[in-house]
């Protein structure tokens, strides 16, 4: 597939709408007005997740509108159009840790009908193993310069992606998370959706309890202590199996644009 031209001035926050549901199946429809409640921490940054419509809807396996979240302080568009990111590319060096397959098929939905998204950016960025982001500044690290953990794929026909990458670590204040953006590549199609995507913690501790990460000890914050995965954290949930060596998770999402 060829590379879109995508023009990145162009693109403006235009999904005015957003629902989210949970399922329980292919017919199941279910409110999660009750998953919604005022953070009581912080993603260390100032923005806040914007106000979400809640209302009940049936959902079908890859249509599953779910909720933004906060983009946080980490967002760097370092436009690196690749798959894998664990490596940096200024020297080749690749961070360690359990490796992670990330498939996302984003779907568009309208009118009760889905359809795959094609030639939709989809970003991802995460901590490594320590709890450190790469290409920043931070009180904590300064990592600028380093581009590990970061990078973009374009959708194809199917309105799939995907990524190799290890699994993320945790920092003070937060569970595990990864972050995700999804926009458009052109003036025409002018759209930016950014949420996180987060694992059960049955799964994070069987992960954490391996090095690198038991290297760190104990981690300070689960998915219920942290303020951000209780605005919708629950449909934000990615399924993730052991495949061999490596976890594989596929996240299906709708987008009402």
């Amino acid at each position: 597939m060829s590379k879109p031209n995508i023009n990145r001035a162009a693109v403006v926050r235009m999904l005015k709408r957003r629902e989210v549901l949970g399922f329980l199946g292919a017919t199941a429809s279910i409110g999660l007005a009750g998953c919604f409640r005022n953070p009581s921490g912080a993603d260390r940054a100032s923005a806040q997740a914007p106000p979400v419509t809640i209302a009940q809807a049936t959902s079908t396996a890859n249509c599953v509108v779910r909720p933004q979240q906060t983009e946080g302080p980490y967002f760097v568009d370092e436009a690196l159009n690749r798959s894998d990111i664990r490596s940096d590319p200024s020297n080749g060096a690749i961070k360690s840790g359990t490796a992670l397959q990330l498939v996302f098929q984003v779907s568009q939905v309208s009118n009760g009908a889905c359809t795959p998204l094609k030639d939709a950016i989809v970003d991802v960025w995460h901590c490594d193993a320590e709890g450190v982001y790469s290409d920043v500044s931070d009180r904590r690290f300064n990592t600028v310069g380093q581009r590990l953990l970061r990078g973009f794929q374009v959708t194809d026909t199917t309105g799939t992606v995907q990524f190799i990458t290890i699994y993320p670590g945790w920092y003070p204040g937060r569970t595990v998370h990864i972050h995700f953006k999804i926009r458009g590549t052109s003036p025409s199609s002018n759209y930016e959706f950014t949420s996180q995507i987060y694992f059960d913690d049955t799964l994070t501790d069987r992960v954490f309890a391996h090095s690198p990460y038991a290297d760190r000890g104990e981690r300070t914050v689960r998915n219920d202590q942290d303020g951000i995965f209780g605005r919708g954290g629950t449909a934000l949930i990615v399924p993730v199996v052991q495949e061999g060596d490596r976890y594989t998770g596929r996240f299906n999402i709708g987008l009402e644009l």
